[in-house]
């Protein structure tokens, strides 16, 4: 077989039971990088960004989970729910460290880039900042949203947050210092989808059938394209920049040319990018650009590889990943620490049992 148009079959992540609808990749660290999902489940979930494998299950909402996000250094992970709340976890063991009470629907969440506070917004159309080294205190409130929020996300060291609404289109920034909004990005459709490049130079929207590239900077557009369907998502190659993917209403996963908007791969080539079975709800590149993963209402986060490796890159690959514990051998061994000090009848801990009960409540 040509091996241009040799198939790849993407890695299946199975494990939530409800549609998936937010991913999030770790930059690199010393451990890897790392995926953390968001689903109507109620049980955000953290695997192994490279392989996929599964690590370990955040257990305490009581509703869908509509937004998840990483720390820097994935030390630390947040999720927002339809359960009135915004939690904080600890990514090395699993455990909750603090839940951030809302009024209504907490529907997304950005830590910001020195990783001391925490941005969450919703369907009260409120921006709340918390801070994370005093978690109790209570949290400064930007209330001037037109109406609830979608997306968010944090620009120019955390001086600019940019935020989209459910229920109108366009992208908002607002100054940190004043609290006010500055500049609105317009746009035709509401705004499903918004990124910051990794270097900073672009935000990547999606909204209705179009795909949109503005200046992070001077917020000028510099491309748009539209799509084969209604997309939910589109992220940028973090690495050269030079290609883009967006996923939406038809189940695919498409790769276009940055520069052109010309799909690429659609006939057979590198990747097929077809195989959920449901609208995909969200896609992200992985942060070296060597993947990209997407979410689907199937229930199942497939990673996709950008380029097959050669037998060099396989072997450097497999030589640098360092696999993370899962949160249940982290208590594991934690535990042993604990027996050797004390004694203890009674070490189960309902954080990692499946719960039979769970709570649903959904909003769009």
């Amino acid at each position: 077989m040509d091996k241009k148009k040799k198939v790849v079959a993407p890695l299946v992540c199975h494990g939530h039971s409800r549609p998936v609808v937010d991913l999030f990749y770790s930059p690199v660290t010393p451990d890897g990088f790392f995926l953390v999902s968001a689903s109507k489940d109620s049980t955000p979930m953290l695997r192994n960004g490279e392989t996929g494998d599964w690590i370990g299950t955040f257990q305490g909402h009581k509703g869908a989970v509509w937004s998840c996000c990483l720390d820097k250094q994935a030390m630390h992970a947040a999720s927002a729910s339809a359960d009135f709340s915004a939690k904080l976890w600890d990514a090395l063991t699993g455990n909750e460290l603090h839940s951030f009470e809302h009024k209504h629907i907490a529907r997304a969440c950005a830590f910001s880039e020195d990783t001391h506070l925490l941005l969450t917004g919703g369907m009260e159309k409120v921006l709340r900042i918390f801070d994370l080294n005093r978690p109790d205190a209570s949290p400064r409130e930007i209330e001037n949203s037109p109406g609830s929020v979608r997306t968010i996300s944090w620009l120019h060291s955390d001086q600019t947050i940019l935020g989209s609404c459910t229920d109108m289109g366009g992208v908002r920034l607002w100054d940190v210092r004043t609290g006010t909004i500055v500049r609105t990005l317009d746009t035709k459709a509401s705004v499903t989808s918004a990124e910051v490049s990794q270097d900073g130079r672009y935000i990547t929207t999606a909204d209705g059938t179009s795909v949109k590239f503005w200046d992070a900077n001077h917020f000028g557009l510099v491309k748009s394209y539209e799509m084969p369907c209604i997309v939910e998502s589109a992220s940028m190659e973090p690495k050269y920049g030079n290609k883009f993917i967006a996923g939406g209403e038809d189940m695919w996963v498409h790769m276009f040319d940055f520069h052109t908007g010309v799909e690429i791969g659609k006939f057979g080539a590198i990747c097929c990018n077809k195989g959920h079975h449901g609208p995909v709800h969200c896609v992200r590149f992985s942060p070296g650009g060597e993947s990209y993963a997407s979410g689907s209402e199937d229930g199942t986060i497939r990673i996709w590889q950008t380029a097959p490796l050669n037998n060099s890159e396989e072997e450097t690959s497999g030589a640098a990943a360092t696999h993370r514990p899962s949160f249940k051998d982290v208590d594991q061994v934690t535990q042993q620490i604990e027996n050797i000090q004390i004694a203890d009848h009674n070490t189960n801990d309902v954080n990692y049992k499946p719960s039979s009960t769970q709570k649903e409540s959904e909003a769009d």
